[in-house]
């Protein structure tokens, strides 16, 4: 399976073909070598397009604002072009991490695997290369831990609406806040009159900053507002030679739903469908949900949400790109500019939760998705379509009905819950008004604050206070910012977090972050002070120390409500039949069930001391604290992903459950202070990147699919691409997370998954037979492999140290009778800069 741009040649020409020879060549010849490269794609640039390469190449910053198929993320191509040319460095930013995977492998395509990297603060990919795709926050970070040191000389901000996102708009303002060198290139399909904006960028910067505008679609749209139940549209869409259609759901759960529902119809022609299954014949389903994605797939039917693990969504971009897929079920990721080409857009509903209230959606989230609609070089026109609510439908066909019986009925009632009525007028409002104004929504949290002392103790706060003072907001709001600035101050300096010094020299008093903490310590999430105070609480010595770390860990972090309800309904289950058995009355049963809630160990701790926390601490207001156990559940009983999907038949919400321990993981390395974190807490830290890299490698396996041509040019030339970040986890602990997998496996009888736990070597594999055969003795003298906690503990696991990265490592096999004679023996040999993060350990034996 190959990414390629819709309807691509994999054949076609490389940029790098183009590259001056030397890094002086004039600005006006770099153009000429990229549009050369573009007439060699068979294109011939828009206006617009020419326009802003233009204003770039001559050193301005560039608004660029035109309909989405407008070739935007060509220019994008130019300004990384330009600075390759120029031997510096470029940024491609968007709001999700499916965007920037999508361009990262787009921009390998272009400019070669080993010129680009990727940086989304779960995933690291050749990191130092001279073209990064990243998260807008990760860029916002380096910016407030670098500020002009900051080696980002030309930025493209994709969605740049983002800007005015409640939550995340401070990502995109802080750049240009403090990085005054940097050339950017701001683009959105829907950003309004940016006027304002623009003054303020040119006034920060000293350049000017020419807006390139344009509303002609390149792919004309049409609308149509249809009163038909949905299967019938869809139904009249495919006749009528539409698809494909991209049907727009605002939950995960609706679009998996209408996904399921349309198995039924005949989506995909019998052609399309052999050709899905040569490409699925390659694809690797082994998570419990993947059986449903790979009916639906078969069927011509996608299915795309956060809801689902990366390689799926993948693989589903990857087949609607050739263009395999009829209808594709999504939610409105679409309209963060997904590569997904269609023809169509079929909205369910105009209406959606905010994360508030629900509401119509906005204008500029309508115009987003609606413009995806129309493939350019495949459609003469897009098609824009929605549907009326289903009362309403369901209500025609009954006075139809019974109109033609002369009978009365009863109308169908809206939903009372979770929905606001749309209708025509509506829709054709939302088509003719414009996007609404970009919005400044700049705010200061404790991470903030932090990286800003990082960056220049003796300053920090000061730094702070300029940022705030020349943000975008209004008077009125920037003294509210610098008053909660200075709440945040006190309270990291009360939680020891920062220190008032007096210079020796010049005898005024500076700021110090604390010594000991870890150099990438960081503090995003909102309640992570609660956390670093807390962790201070703990008892070392207490054996579920680390199992009560991981639960203030998921206590900070936002609830990932589907997990945990699923979780209450098969604890309502079980405690159902426990109270049936024991004869309890209907009514005692009912109020027991009732008072049920997911688990919440460690919750009086946790509730007692952030209450504390609270009333020292005002600035936190309405925040609250959120005890949960997936994580802490997962590594104390060291359930598998899947094993723990299927538990609590999580199928719909794997990807969601792989984000919630990709944040845990994310959160004991980078906030957990460095004297918090004992043994056990590495080993746990070593536990979860183990799974995650074992459940979900999807980017690093296609990244080094691309890179494999140039590796063998870099071999010959005697250079290696950038390596990653060496890990900061000791190497013990990457061993007993890696042998503790390979003894569950085996546990299990799961011999396939054993032979994934270990490094093969191919002179000497330990492959499944191999395995199975091994233990074949030892399961005819026990009955079972034991893998309970004490099973788990540290002496079971010996490692004998024979250099920096030089193991002798032997796991013995606890057994029912307490005999324990037998081991696993195996070895590490890592290079010098080697990191831990495959398999690293080599399987010699396995006997008494």
């Amino acid at each position: 399976m190959t990414l390629e741009e819709p309807g691509g040649d994999p054949q076609r020409p490389s940029l790098r073909d183009h590259l001056p020879t030397g890094k002086e060549t004039p600005a006006d010849a770099v153009l000429d070598s990229f549009l050369a490269w573009v007439g060699e794609l068979g294109l011939e640039p828009y206006s617009s397009q020419e326009e802003a390469l233009l204003e770039l190449f001559t050193g301005r910053h560039v608004v660029l604002s035109t309909p989405t198929g407008s070739g935007k993320s060509l220019v994008a191509t130019g300004l990384h072009f330009k600075a390759l040319s120029e031997g510096r460095r470029s940024f491609y930013t968007a709001p999700i991490k499916a965007l920037v995977s999508e361009k990262f492998f787009s921009l390998c395509q272009d400019f070669g695997a080993e010129n680009v990297g990727m940086l989304t603060g779960d995933a690291s990919i050749n990191w130092g290369a001279p073209i990064i795709c990243c998260t807008a926050e990760v860029l916002s970070n380096m910016a407030l831990r670098q500020g002009e040191a900051c080696d980002a000389p030309y930025v493209v901000m994709d969605e740049f609406h983002f800007y005015s996102d409640r939550d995340r708009g401070v990502a995109w303002q802080v750049p240009l806040l403090l990085l005054h060198d940097t050339t950017f290139l701001l683009m959105s399909a829907t950003l309004g009159n940016t006027a304002e904006l623009e003054e303020r960028l040119a006034k920060r910067s000293g350049r000017a900053v020419a807006r390139v505008h344009s509303d002609e679609r390149p792919v004309p749209l049409d609308y149509e507002y249809r009163d038909t139940p949905l299967l019938e549209s869809i139904e009249t869409l495919l006749q009528d030679g539409k698809a494909p259609i991209y049907i727009v759901h605002f939950t995960q759960r609706d679009a998996a739903s209408q996904a399921q529902a349309l198995t039924s119809a005949k989506i995909a022609s019998r052609e399309q469908r052999a050709r899905i299954g040569e490409v699925l014949g390659s694809a690797r389903f082994d998570t419990p949900y993947a059986k449903d994605v790979q009916r639906f797939l078969r069927h011509g039917i996608g299915l795309h949400h956060a809801g689902l693990l990366p390689r799926y969504r993948l693989l589903v971009e990857q087949l609607a790109q050739q263009g395999l897929l009829g209808v594709i079920c999504g939610t409105d990721t679409l309209g963060v500019g997904v590569n997904i080409p269609i023809r169509t857009v079929l909205f369910s509903r105009l209406c959606k939760f905010d994360g508030e209230r629900v509401g119509i959606l906005s204008v500029r989230d309508f115009k987003q998705i609606a413009g995806r609609a129309g493939r350019r070089g495949f459609d003469e026109r897009g098609s824009v379509v929605c549907q009326a609510p289903e009362h309403v439908v369901e209500n025609k066909r009954l006075q139809a009905k019974a109109a033609g019986g002369g009978k009365k009925f009863v109308k169908k009632k809206p939903p009372a819950r979770g929905f606001v009525a749309w209708n025509a007028d509506t829709f054709e409002r939302l088509i003719e008004k414009p996007p609404e104004a970009l919005m400044s929504r700049f705010r200061v949290d404790h991470g903030m604050l932090i990286s800003l002392l990082q960056r220049d103790a003796n300053s920090g706060y000061r730094l702070l206070a300029n940022l705030v003072d020349s943000c975008d907001e209004s008077a009125r709001t920037k003294r509210r910012l610098l008053r909660q600035a200075a709440l945040l101050f006190r309270s990291l300096r009360r939680a020891g977090l920062i220190e008032l010094e007096r210079d020796p020299v010049s005898g005024s008093r500076v700021v110090r972050v604390r010594g000991d903490l870890q150099q990438d310590f960081s503090l995003h999430q909102s309640l992570s002070l609660y956390l670093v105070e807390a962790a201070v609480a703990l008892d070392r010595n207490d054996p579920s120390y680390v199992l009560d770390m991981i639960s203030l860990v998921e206590a900070i972090l936002e609830n990932p409500r589907p997990i945990l309800q699923l979780q209450v309904r098969k604890a309502r289950g079980e405690l159902l039949a426990k109270l049936k058995a024991e004869g309890i009355p209907y009514e005692d049963r009912i109020s027991r069930l009732d008072e049920l809630t997911w688990p919440k160990p460690a919750a009086e701790f946790i509730y007692t001391t952030f209450n504390l926390f609270a009333e020292i601490h005002p600035w936190v207001g309405e925040e609250n604290i959120q005890p949960k156990s997936i994580a802490r559940e997962m590594f104390e009983s060291y359930t598998s992903f899947n094993d723990y999907v299927g538990r609590y038949e999580l199928q719909r919400v794997e990807g969601l459950l792989l984000r919630h321990l990709a944040q845990v993981h994310g959160t004991l390395v980078r906030t957990v202070p460095e004297a918090a974190r004992t043994e056990e807490v590495f080993d746990a830290i070593a536990f979860f990147r183990k799974l995650l890299a074992r459940v979900d490698s999807s980017l690093i396996e296609e990244w080094e699919r691309q890179l494999e041509p140039a590796a063998k040019i870099d071999r010959e030339s005697g250079t290696t691409p950038p390596k990653a970040p060496p890990a900061r986890i000791p190497l013990e602990s990457h061993v007993r997370a890696e042998l503790h997998q390979l003894v569950h496996a085996l546990a299990a009888h799961n011999w396939d998954d054993a032979a994934g736990c270990v490094r093969q070597d191919p002179d000497d594999p330990w492959d499944a037979a191999r395995f199975e055969a091994a233990l074949q003795p030892f399961y005819q003298e026990y009955a079972r492999i034991v893998f309970d906690p004490p099973a788990r503990q540290k002496h079971h696991t010996l490692i004998e140290k024979l250099g920096p990265q030089s193991l002798d490592v032997r796991q013995v096999l606890v057994d029912p009778a307490g005999d324990n004679m037998w081991n696993i023996e195996g070895e590490v040999r890592l290079g010098a800069e080697e990191s831990p993060t495959d398999p690293i350990v080599r399987g010699r034996r396995i006997g008494t």
